[in-house]
């Protein structure tokens, strides 16, 4: 019997003395992670100029950094030392790795974290037997002490927690931890996880009418096509309209606009109601994850999608960022790997939407709003997603993840 790691996250209320040591500690994280990017961005710079001192290389790890911030920088601001030491060491490995990713040619140059739209984690680990206990209705977190949860008996009791992190989003407070459970726990709730396939293989088309339309026949809607996501996001224009007013009317005056107490309630309602719309696109794409899964089908087949290239196009981007195509891949990815699903990519330029699934004949003038494939060789006529839905189910060019 062997051991996984699962991740659980749920809302917390701290009290306010605790809120206010989230905060503090949150905006110390993102100063040590902007600090370390502009040390590394001016001695690249240096770097790419020619300008190189024997004495001092061109990049600094997060290791030789923290060292700097205890011995110097501590000293220029005392009020580091009100966050964890193991929260600090943490985020400047974050952005370590983002230098990193960035040498390997993967992403483009580390940018500075902004207080409006931030992604800042506290991190803790697990230093000894009373850190991380877990009960039904509160959690000892390090340096926060206890925390009442939010949801009861969600979080998973008796068992090993490696760490965990605090978050702030939307005005709400966060805490997700790794626990370390037995494949048989009750706490793994991916029942699936002994897999005997009972159907055959399926094939999936991800399209921007429909979410997805599956080679059996099912068809899964475009949540953003739903009268309560329009509500949402009409909802939501209106708000930054009403915060972009506030911003132009209190620079007109010659204000601040970070001082401004009204501009920040407006900016939170703006950032709610983002929170709410990415909480029912994540809640719907999960559902119809553990539907395709629960099928227990012997593989499942997809369409290796440039999104990238997909996003260039002016006319489709924000659908197509709406319906969250790379996280719903990247979550079928993982749960195929973890209950044992044959997971097969069909390549970008396979033409399963224009080859005709009866006689293979290949439709070369079939156009994007012709939402009906008829074939011109044998009469075969079926929805355009289908058609494609089954050409990818029994193709065999593909490779397996």
């Amino acid at each position: 019997m062997r051991n996984l790691l699962k991740a659980f996250k749920t809302e917390i209320q701290p009290t306010r003395s605790q809120k206010e040591k989230i905060i503090q500690s949150i905006g110390i994280c993102r100063f040590l992670y902007n600090a370390y990017i502009a040390y590394n961005r001016k001695l690249y710079h240096l770097y790419q100029r020619g300008i190189r001192n024997e004495h001092q290389n061109h990049f600094v790890s997060a290791y030789d950094f923290d060292k700097y911030v205890n011995h110097k920088l501590k000293k220029k601001f005392p009020w580091l030392n009100q966050c964890g030491a193991k929260a600090r060491k943490k985020i400047l490995m974050n952005a370590e790795s983002a230098f990193n990713r960035f040498f390997a040619g993967k992403t483009s140059f580390p940018r500075f974290k902004k207080k409006a739209r931030q992604d800042v984690k506290l991190y803790f680990p697990r230093n000894n037997s009373g850190a991380w206990k877990i009960w039904r209705h509160k959690v000892m977190i390090p340096t926060l002490k206890q925390v009442r949860l939010k949801e009861f008996g969600y979080l998973p009791r008796g068992v090993h927690i490696k760490n965990g992190y605090v978050s702030h989003e939307a005005g709400r407070f966060y805490v997700s931890v790794t626990a370390e459970i037995q494949e048989t726990s009750a706490y793994n709730n991916d029942a699936e996880n002994s897999h005997h396939s009972e159907t055959e293989g399926i094939g999936i088309d991800l399209g921007i009418k429909k979410l997805a339309f599956v080679s059996t026949g099912a068809m899964f809607q475009n949540i953003n096509k739903t009268s309560k996501v329009k509500r949402l996001e009409k909802r939501l224009r209106r708000e930054q309209r009403r915060l972009s007013r506030k911003y132009e009317c209190n620079t007109k005056k010659g204000g601040n606009p970070a001082a401004s107490a009204n501009i920040e309630k407006k900016r939170l309602s703006v950032q709610k109601l983002y929170q709410r719309l990415k909480n029912i696109r994540m809640n719907h794409e999960n559902q119809v994850i553990h539907v395709l899964v629960k099928q227990k089908p012997r593989f499942i087949a997809i369409e290796d999608l440039n999104i990238k290239g997909l996003m260039k196009n002016r006319h489709l981007a924000k659908s197509i960022r709406d319906e969250r195509f790379y996280t719903f891949v990247l979550k079928l990815k993982r749960k195929a790997k973890i209950i044992g699903i044959e997971l097969r990519v069909v390549n970008r330029y396979f033409p399963s939407s224009k080859r005709c699934h009866a006689c293979g004949y290949i439709h070369r003038e079939l156009k994007l709003r012709d939402r009906i494939y008829r074939c011109p060789v044998c009469g075969y006529t079926a929805d355009r997603d289908f058609n494609a839905a089954l050409n990818l189910r029994d193709t065999t060019e593909y490779k397996i993840i």
